[in-house]
């Protein structure tokens, strides 16, 4: 990954850049604001960081930066309950939103992908209870 130099943010005193790490925190920090996201789906060396002890707070995001845009993907795991294309959008919005005002970059698409489905152990209970229920058959 490349820092990036914004041409339009050159003062008089130098450049200012953003590395695209940068721009990966703020999009995960943003996206489990949302209500109805249980986690970030990082895969296997996010796994080991937090294993170890270190919040990887850019897990599950990837960021293509170019000199005024970005585009960003983000991987999650929603809460069971939630209308997951409700919860995609206001990631989308709240992504867009965070990067464009805190980098003033230009967000110009947010992939939302779902790779689970977290169910409290309240659910799992209560779904165990149900299937312990006699079927009634018409």
């Amino acid at each position: 990954m490349n820092t990036v130099a914004l041409d339009y943010e050159k003062t008089e005193m130098g450049h200012i850049q953003i590395a695209p790490e940068v721009v990966e925190v703020i999009a995960g920090l943003a996206t489990v604001e949302i209500e109805g996201v249980a986690g970030m789906s990082g895969g296997f060396a996010g796994g080991i960081a937090e294993l170890l002890g270190r919040k990887n707070l850019s897990k599950g995001v990837k960021v293509e930066v170019g000199e005024k845009e970005a585009a960003v993907d983000v991987s999650i795991i929603v809460e069971y309950g939630y209308r997951i294309p409700d919860v995609s959008h206001e990631i989308q919005q709240n992504v867009k939103n965070g990067i464009e005002s805190m980098t003033g970059l230009q967000v110009v698409e947010v992939n939302v992908h779902i790779h689970d489905v977290h169910i409290t152990q309240e659910e799992k209970v209560k779904n165990e209870i149900e299937e312990m229920k006699p079927q009634r058959v018409k």
